[in-house]
């Protein structure tokens, strides 16, 4: 009887709130910079719905974007087993969804076993595939869940922090949520409304109930410039990432709400399409497909230009996959990206490639010339786009740029394959490799030269899958790193993505955000948004 008693009781609780005081309630605004592919946290692979995910998901551990460390969720405490194969959780009681059905140990092995099944083909669940076989969860009573992976998962409690746990009982499904928001209301191409999720189990060190902010309206703006004048205005309170030429502009203006966190995790890179489904002409796949061809052109581009120039300084040339911000992870050995047009003509003569009249051919005479797209709308993108063009002319390339809307830029990367090159950015939600593991495992959703091999296709990529797998499978870290560094060696001898420069991790805050200390990680601005006030003076946005 009790457990029906609760349900009103919390919902009454929300009710004292502002609103019911007949004060409005508060309300922050900040925009996606695309529609969400999905509100389903199990199949998230695109930022959008990664942000929303991380707003709505109730996760059993969290990473502490601001400290690194781990720290207790839904589960109030862990146990890792000495082989790295199995976790014990000890869950919260009395804990309940948004639409008040209850929490216990069952929803954490549906959710487990929904993430691990291979025909959901889960990007967060690939980081958990270290071996052949299925998992095995365990529900010995109703607030202790037990997982059991086929073979060691290494680093395995930080990985839980992007799975969040779904109602194995409620009919509103994945729309049921544990975290502080839940989407109220979603009009595409426009916005999405989250509220205070009236069940949310946190509260502050006085007792009061946490999210303090009552309501978010995430607006769809996939213009940046856009988004800064809405922000100047005062129509937005934060924005997440900032470009380094909106960053400057804003700083000169009112530096108090232009935040710069340092070099983040993030990269921009670029890569060709090598996948056998594409329509791509055969000579082309040869090119794409050729290690001298990627080098060379990895070579010809200017990435210290590219940094000063497009980024104004807030970035660093990209040495391989890994931010030197990620200072455990990152190979300090790895040459430091070198710009050496002479060298990427070598690497070409080489390969039977020859200049005529300025010309780039190929061995078979076809001249060298692709199209390399990426998302409009984004101004440091379209720029980096350029420089790349006029680099590649220097030694015979001729490239198209053509920008386009991110749903079609996302429908032709990971379904049609109509495409030849991409410029494009992955965001890295993690600093521990098992975290991309749906990247450089060949069979992964995010190998985007190639994505979802049956078999490898490459030696190279045979031997980052062994890798990879054996990292993922060893508890000491050392030993892992070793491994590790050896991909990160690899990616830079192949270059199956060209990255190109880690971006600073700028932000802005208005100054009616209370709270607020952007970080290096993911969501970099909003990451402690259940403890984010809002004060009532209204001073939003930059000086007029």
């Amino acid at each position: 009887m009790w457990r029906y008693l609760r349900l009103p009781v919390l919902l009454f609780s929300v009710g004292c709130t502002a609103a019911s005081r007949g004060e409005a309630p508060s309300e922050l605004h900040f925009c996606l910079h695309g529609e969400p592919k999905t509100f389903n946290p199990i199949l998230v692979d695109d930022e959008a719905s990664e942000n929303i995910r991380y707003l709505t998901g109730g996760v059993l551990i969290r990473v502490n974007r601001q400290t690194q460390a781990l720290e207790p969720g839904l589960a109030e405490s862990w146990k890792v087993s000495r082989d790295g194969r199995k976790i014990t959780f000890q869950l919260r009681k009395s804990i309940y969804f948004s639409d008040g059905t209850p929490f216990s140990s069952e929803d954490v092995a549906h959710t487990m076993r929904w993430l691990m099944d291979p025909e959901t083909h889960s990007a967060t669940g690939d980081a958990f595939r270290s071996g052949p076989g299925a998992i095995d969860v365990q529900t010995p009573s109703p607030d202790v869940a037990v997982v059991n992976f086929p073979a060691p998962v290494a680093g395995l409690e930080r990985l839980f922090d992007q799975v969040a746990i779904l109602s194995s009982k409620s009919p509103k499904k994945e729309m049921s949520v544990l975290g502080p928001y839940y989407v109220s209301e979603y009009k595409a191409g426009s916005f999405v409304l989250l509220r205070r999720n009236p069940n949310y189990w946190k509260h502050d060190v006085q007792g009061n109930p946490l999210p303090y902010i009552e309501i978010i309206r995430l607006d769809i703006q996939r213009n940046r410039d856009i988004e800064l004048m809405r922000f100047r205005r005062g129509e937005l309170q934060l924005i997440n990432r900032l470009d380094a030429e909106q960053f400057e502009r804003l700083q000169k203006e009112n530096p108090a709400v232009a935040r710069n966190a340092g070099t983040g995790l993030d990269g921009e890179e670029m890569w060709f399409n090598q996948t056998a489904t594409s329509t791509l002409q055969d000579y082309k796949r040869k090119w794409f497909q050729l290690t001298e061809f990627r080098r060379a052109v990895s070579m010809a581009i200017n990435r210290a230009d590219v940094s000063r120039i497009v980024f104004g300084g807030y970035a660093t040339p990209a040495f391989g996959p890994v931010s030197p911000s990620n200072q455990f992870w990152f190979n300090s050995s790895l040459p430091a990206p070198k710009h050496d047009p002479q060298g990427a003509q070598t690497l070409l003569s080489r390969a039977g490639f020859r200049l005529e009249g300025g010309n780039l051919k190929d061995p078979a005479g076809n001249r060298v010339e692709f199209t390399l797209i990426t998302n409009s709308g984004n101004a440091a993108r379209e720029k980096m786009a350029t420089m790349i063009q006029q680099d590649l002319a220097e030694i015979g390339i001729s490239i198209k740029v053509v920008t386009l809307d991110f749903p079609s830029l996302i429908e032709r990367i990971t379904h049609t394959f109509d495409y030849d090159a991409c410029l494009l950015g992955l965001v890295n939600t993690d600093l521990d490799p098992n975290g991309q593991l749906t990247v450089w495992l060949s069979s992964g959703e995010n190998h985007q030269w190639n994505p979802n091999e049956k078999t490898p296709a490459t030696t190279w990529e045979a031997e980052i899958d062994r890798l990879m797998r054996e990292q993922a499978s060893l508890s000491n870290e050392n030993l892992r790193k070793d491994k590790f560094d050896r991909v990160q060696e690899i990616v830079v001898e192949q270059q199956p993505f060209i990255y190109l420069v880690n971006k600073n991790a700028l932000s802005a805050v208005s100054s009616e955000v209370v709270g607020a200390s952007p970080v290096a990680l993911n969501p970099q601005a909003f990451w402690n948004i259940d403890t984010l006030r809002l004060n009532t003076s209204r001073e939003m946005g930059a000086k007029q």
